[in-house]
Order: structure tokens, then sequence, then C-alpha cells
């Protein structure tokens, strides 16, 4: 890897914060329109259906080529972040499964971005998660051990959705988070907003290894999916709506994020973590 003092990825900080501004839209989309629909009558919607709906709103072109524009920046921002280990994860087993995520996440991003795009030059874009993701695996279930690798992703896409709750019940997030009254007062919502992430996640893992066990491809799919399975459980709707309130405050994660994320190899080691003067205020409370 090449070396990566703090000047030479200081432009990855502007990169990153409209990125992480990009992604705070795309779930506001998300849980606001759903909301919304909900409160009409209508159910949950996805990623991709909740861009159509912003593109008919009033100023929709302005904030799809927004969401366009940050999506592809948080895309860059965590390529970079992964190949030049920004953040500090290093080699270990942990810190290349962490980088691994990273690229993951670079890709569907860009994807995100490229549906925006259609919609914006009205290409198609407006095919659901569920048709582009099933086609996806569609296309992979045609592979040497096709349903093998699908099955393989959705283990690993489980595992990034525990880790996001892993990060909002422990509190890890805290460390990469500057410490101001915002980032100290905010830590319930962030951390719910985490836990509704990984629940997302994790549910479309989920639905991987059901059309990985059953040849499938039609089992897969994206957020719309997620929300149609939680239909079907004991008190649905509720369930849904709570899923949509913990996006909102998903959002907020993303916007806190934009503003007060720490990259340690770029912002040096003087600046106090929320998780350090947490620590401090915990010492200080024991040694009197």
């Amino acid at each position: 890897m090449a070396d990566s003092s703090s000047s030479d990825f200081s432009w990855a900080l502007p990169v990153m914060r409209i990125g992480y501004l990009g992604r705070a839209l795309v779930y506001l989309a998300i849980a606001g329109v759903s909301l919304w629909a909900i409160w009409l009558g209508g159910e949950a919607e996805g990623t991709s259906e909740s861009l159509s709906e912003v593109e008919s709103l009033f100023g929709g072109t302005f904030l799809l080529l927004a969401i366009c524009i940050g999506v592809v920046c948080y895309g860059i921002w965590r390529a970079v972040d992964s190949l030049w280990d920004l953040e500090d994860y290093g080699t270990g087993a942990k810190g290349i499964a962490a980088r691994s995520g990273m690229i993951a996440s670079s890709l569907i991003h860009f994807g995100i971005g490229v549906l925006a795009l259609q919609l914006l030059f009205n290409m198609g874009g407006g095919s659901s998660d569920q048709s582009s993701v099933a086609k996806g695996v569609s296309a992979a279930m045609g592979l040497p051990f096709g349903p093998w690798l699908v099955g393989a992703a959705g283990a690993i896409t489980i595992g990034a959705g525990i880790y996001y709750m892993y990060q909002g019940i422990s509190g890890r997030y805290r460390k990469h988070l500057r410490a101001n009254p915002v980032t100290l007062k905010a830590s319930p919502v962030l951390s719910a907003g985490l836990v509704a992430k990984g629940v997302i996640v994790a549910g479309v893992g989920g639905l991987l290894i059901l059309a990985a066990l059953h040849h499938n491809p039609d089992e897969a799919g994206g957020t719309d999916k997620v929300f149609q399975w939680a239909y079907t459980t004991p008190f649905g709707e509720t369930v849904v709506v709570l899923i949509c309130i913990g996006l909102l405050a998903f959002a907020l994660v993303c916007l806190v994020n934009a503003i007060w994320r720490i990259v340690p190899k770029v912002a040096g080691p003087d600046v106090e973590s929320v998780a350090q003067r947490l620590s401090d205020e915990v010492s200080n409370a024991v040694n009197g």
C-alpha cells in the first residue's frame, strides 16, 4: 500500500462529507416516502420506488442530482478508505473484513448513483429493488457453484447487518465521531439508527440465502422485499413503521458523520472522539 500521510489524502475529507450527505438523503427519502405512504393507507417503499417519488416532487430533479453526486462521492470515499486504510483498520482478519465490506459498500452506492442518473434522464431507472437484485442473483446462479456463491454473499451480508447492530448497541461507532454537545447527546438516536440499518442489511442477506437454498432468484430482493417480509410478521405494519423511524435515525447518523466523522490518518491524533470524552468522564467520576 502507498504511504498515506495526512497531506496526501486531505482531498478525501470533502469527498467523504459530500458522500455522507448523499447517503443521508437516500435514507431520508426511503423512510420519509414509506412513512407517508403508510399514513395514506399504502405500504413502505424500496430504494428505487422512493427515488421515483422524489423525482415527482417540486425540486425533485435537484434532489436526485444531489443524491447522485453524494452517493458517487460515498462510493469513491469507501474505495479510497479501503485501499489506503485511512481509518486505520489494519491488516488483521478484522481489518481485512472491514475493508472488504467497504468495497462492497462502494459498489452498492455506485449502483444507487446509476439508478438516480437513470431517473434523472428517464432511462428506465424505475425498476424495483427486487427486480434489479433478482437479475444480479439470476446471473450469479448461472456461474459454476452459483447457488453457493449467492449463499456465501447472503452470509456475508447478514454478518454486515449484525455488525451494524453491534456498532449501535455497543456504541463502538463513537470512536469515529468528534466529541461535541450534539454527538454526545444524540447517542441514543444514533444507536437506534445503526440497529435499524442492521435489520435491513441482515434481512437482505437472509433473502439471498433463501434464494440460494430454493434456487429461485425471485426470492432475493432489496429494501422493498425486506419491508414485504416485515409485513408478514405479527404486528407487521407496526414493525415496518418502527424500521422506517429507525431509518430516519440512520439518516441522522449519516448527517452527523458528514459533519463530525474522524479520519485518523487525515485528522491527526489530537482530535477528541466521543468515546474518549465518555471514557474520561467515567474515569473522573470514579476517581472523584
